[in-house]
């Protein structure tokens, strides 16, 4: 729009000068004063459409960039799906081998939150989605990802591992944070979590693979009873068909 201004000024003060200095004549004045004139109204629309292209221009790059972050993002708690942690994980397993470090892909399930839909409503039960979110944020480290997987199933992939006993640590922070009561509309809701782990690569180093392994120690962690972190046992079978999910 500035470029369209410097453009046409000069052209129009020019005419507009030339029109009325005393040597034009009066037909030749006025030809002037009506090419500056139509000069003034072809800038002025010339602006408009740069206006309108621009604003064109902003709305399309906003809904491609919302487009994309809905593709990557779970709508309602704003954490990672599926395709980030694919992307993720990866970079993480390259730095993992350069310090000769190990992951650890934690699979969290909520224990009692049907309860919580069941008595206080589906508004109430993604709050508690939403909240405990904000917890695995707060409580792993910038180098560490959590995800949603759907429903009340979640996933964290810590980096840096040096032993099992880190793991285990982050699983109990992690359950300890989420037992913790949660308020909605004056009513106090509660859920605690279970967790499975499988280490990579004592596991193996492929993704659906290793949510497998989390996913069977997390059915044998709830069979135990609430809040329990166990790791992937040999013993245990993989269950590639939710992880694939």
């Amino acid at each position: 729009m500035v470029s369209v201004t410097i453009a046409v000024l000069p052209t129009v003060t020019a005419m507009l000068v030339h029109a009325a200095s005393d040597h034009a004549e009066r037909l030749h004045s006025e030809f002037f004063f009506l090419e500056a004139f139509l000069l003034i109204a072809v800038g002025l629309m010339s602006r408009q459409s740069a206006a309108h292209l621009h604003a064109s221009a902003v709305e399309h790059l906003s809904t491609k960039q919302d487009t994309a972050k809905l593709a990557k993002y779970d709508p309602l708690t704003g954490l990672p799906n599926r395709l980030v942690v694919r992307e993720a994980f990866h970079e993480l397993y390259s730095l993992s081998r350069l310090s000769q470090s190990q992951l650890a892909v934690h699979y969290l399930d909520l224990d009692g939150f049907k309860a919580v839909n069941d008595r206080f409503g589906h508004p109430a039960g993604d709050k508690l989605l939403v909240e405990v979110a904000q917890r695995l944020r707060s409580t792993i480290r910038a180098s560490d990802l959590a995800c949603r997987l759907g429903g009340d199933e979640f996933l964290i992939i810590q980096s840096d591992v040096r032993h099992r006993d880190q793991a285990e640590l982050t699983g109990r922070r992690v359950i300890r944070q989420i037992s913790d009561a949660y308020e909605f509309e004056g009513a106090t809701m509660q859920a605690t979590a279970s967790i499975g782990i499988a280490m990579v690569p004592e596991c193996g180093i492929e993704l659906e693979k290793l949510i497998g392994c989390a996913d069977a120690a997390l059915y044998r962690s709830k069979a135990r009873g609430k809040a329990q972190v166990l790791f992937f046992d040999p013993d245990d079978d993989p269950l590639p068909g939710r992880a694939a999910a």
